[in-house]
């Protein structure tokens, strides 16, 4: 599908590129020493360090991939938001201020604050890459298909825009401009997606005026057919169809006007809908064959749980647990992400990590309720004929009116930026702060630090590019649900164990870290998805079970590090 860009679009976009590199700039100058550059000084305000949580967490998955799935397949997608959200009670309640209080600049400092080892530091910076990395994919997929639709640019060309624009931002400044456009962009998407839904709102249930029927436009040269049918070029646009529209709603109504918060989900569950299946194929002659199938379905079918999860409907076990487990990833992974654990540094002691993460709370909980208004609103517009998952979003505020398309864009975009300089931070902390102090045998000085840390970070950068320009085509939401078992399997155990149990060991926290990274990344490598989606071999080759490892690999993690703390016991604490 082709995109026009107005001026208007092109001009906020600028315009948003720009402040959030002068801040980059401006702050820049506040970040000398490796206590700036990594933890901002300890000095955000709880408040901004809270709402900057918030930018940090809510990427490109929440905003592009919940509400594509949401759009795509019903309430299964908000799955997604309420397993993310689940999430913050741990960090809340058991992560937050031992973080602040036991560590300096990166998440190993709080593994290792006990032991002095070099295997914690070696093994924590790895897994903090590994989680990272897997982390960036999706956010510059995700940059990818908010550029397409902004510039009309190839996806590959956004992929690497962002990626420029990031290495920028943590090359220059660190944590403090990090947080600040973290902060810019969190009350942003938060206060602008509160718009969109209210648009929604207003703007009601419509039902389409198209027939019902599947549609096949073959493109051979330049002759074009539709059902078959010599076509002209205006006849295959009004045959192509959207990704779902409303065919009946209650009373035989054609219209309803603006609707309440509840009145949107009553209404949808007496209405009718039809989603569309698209599917193209090429022939030998090069001709191209489009079609598209109607799945009708009732709107009380689109709000019922297992559309998309389908073994929440299976009879089969193993489609059961599939689920569970990505669930429990969702739960655990959030107070094991790296670049979350991070931002508990940048506040001044731990009272003000625990207000900072209810804010945090607060902030992600509500717009998460907006992204089911978000989903089902373009499911439901008729009007969004791209069926790249990722852009639905975008696409619903560009049938609304073209202003709020540009601004809903341009923050999305700031938010892959705020994410993914929180990621590529992370990242380089744990270089420059573990990986190179475990290896090297002299004290590094505050500038080498910092200096290493801005190398990897342009390695790192460049990485990412790499990934999300290969990844193009999943959708960001699931890719991240891969973040999350790498993360929850490989630091989760580790950080809670050290904090809740004294018998704990340096090998048994080193040997937990890297048994849990190696599990997960394997589980998913062997996978069906993988098979199928990465390596294009049939899902049926797969050498595990199910695709999502958490369910297995988060267990094995808190049995390594409690069998291996038992057999390393010091011996005085043995005797």
């Amino acid at each position: 599908m082709n995109f026009d860009p107005s001026p208007l679009t092109v001009g906020v976009f600028a315009l948003f590129v720009a402040v959030t590199l002068g801040i980059s700039f401006y702050m820049g100058r506040k970040a000398k020493s490796s206590q700036g550059y990594f933890a901002a000084h300890g000095q955000i305000p709880w408040f901004v360090n809270g709402v900057a949580f918030a930018g940090d967490y809510l990427s490109a998955a929440s905003f592009l991939g919940i509400c594509g799935m949401i759009a795509f397949f019903g309430y299964d997608g908000f799955l997604y938001s309420i397993g993310y959200l689940a999430g913050w009670i741990v960090a809340l309640f058991v992560i937050a201020e031992p973080m602040k209080r036991l560590g300096k600049f990166t998440f190993a400092d709080a593994l290792n604050h006990r032991f002095n080892s070099r295997s914690i530091k070696l093994a924590a910076g790895v897994s903090t890459l590994a989680v990272s990395v897997f982390y960036l994919i999706p956010q510059m997929v995700g940059a990818g298909a908010l550029v397409t639709p902004l510039l009309d640019w190839p996806h590959w060309l956004g992929v690497c825009v962002v990626g420029t624009v990031v290495i920028l931002i943590v090359v220059t400044a660190g944590m403090v401009s990090t947080t600040w456009v973290q902060f810019l962009k969190g009350s942003l998407l938060v206060v602008f997606s509160a718009v969109l839904t209210v648009l929604i709102l207003y703007r009601g249930f419509e039902v389409t005026e198209q027939p019902v029927e599947q549609q096949t436009i073959v493109r051979s040269g330049d002759n074009i057919t539709v059902n078959n049918q010599p076509a002209d070029e205006a006849a295959a646009e009004a045959a192509l169809r959207p990704i779902g529209e409303v065919v009946a709603l209650p009373d035989g109504e054609s219209r309803t006007g603006p609707v309440g918060p509840m009145e949107f989900f009553s209404t949808l569950q007496e209405s009718e809908v039809v989603l569309w299946n698209q599917e193209s194929t090429t022939s030998e002659d090069g001709a191209l064959t489009v079609t598209y199938t109607p799945n009708k379905r009732s709107g009380a079918e689109v709000l019922l749980p297992g559309e998309k999860f389908t073994g929440l409907r299976s009879d089969k076990l193993i489609d059961k647990v599939n689920f569970l487990s990505l669930m429990l990833a969702l739960f655990c992974g959030t107070a094991s992400l790296p670049h979350i654990l991070i931002r508990y540094y940048t506040v001044k002691d731990g009272a003000a990590a625990r207000k900072s993460t209810i804010v945090g709370i607060a902030c992600i909980g509500f717009f998460y309720v907006l992204t089911l208004y978000m989903g089902l609103g373009a499911m439901t517009s008729g009007d969004i004929f791209s069926f790249n998952s990722n852009m639905a979003a975008p696409l619903l505020a560009r049938s609304i009116n073209e202003p709020l398309f540009a601004i809903i864009s341009a923050i999305a975009f700031t938010t892959v930026l705020g994410t993914v300089s929180g990621l590529i931070l992370a990242s380089a902390g744990a270089v420059a702060h573990d990986l190179v102090e475990a290896l090297s045998t002299e004290t590094l000085t505050d500038q080498e630090r910092v200096r290493i840390a801005k190398i990897a970070s342009v390695v790192v950068g460049l990485i990412a590019i790499v990934l999300g320009i290969v990844f193009k085509e999943m959708n960001v939401s699931y890719l991240v649900g891969w973040a999350f078992s790498v993360a929850a399997s490989a630091n989760l155990p580790a950080l809670v164990m050290m904090l809740f149990w004294r018998r704990v060991t340096a090998a048994g926290i080193s040997w937990a870290v890297v048994v849990g990274m190696i599990s997960s990344l394997a589980w998913i490598l062997l996978s069906a998805d993988s098979y199928e989606k990465i390596y294009g071999l049939p899902a049926s080759d797969a050498l595990v079970p199910f695709s999502q490892p958490g369910i297995v690999t988060i267990p094995l993690g808190f049995a390594v590090v409690i069998v291996v703390s038992l057999l390393t016991q010091p011996r005085e604490a043995a005797a």
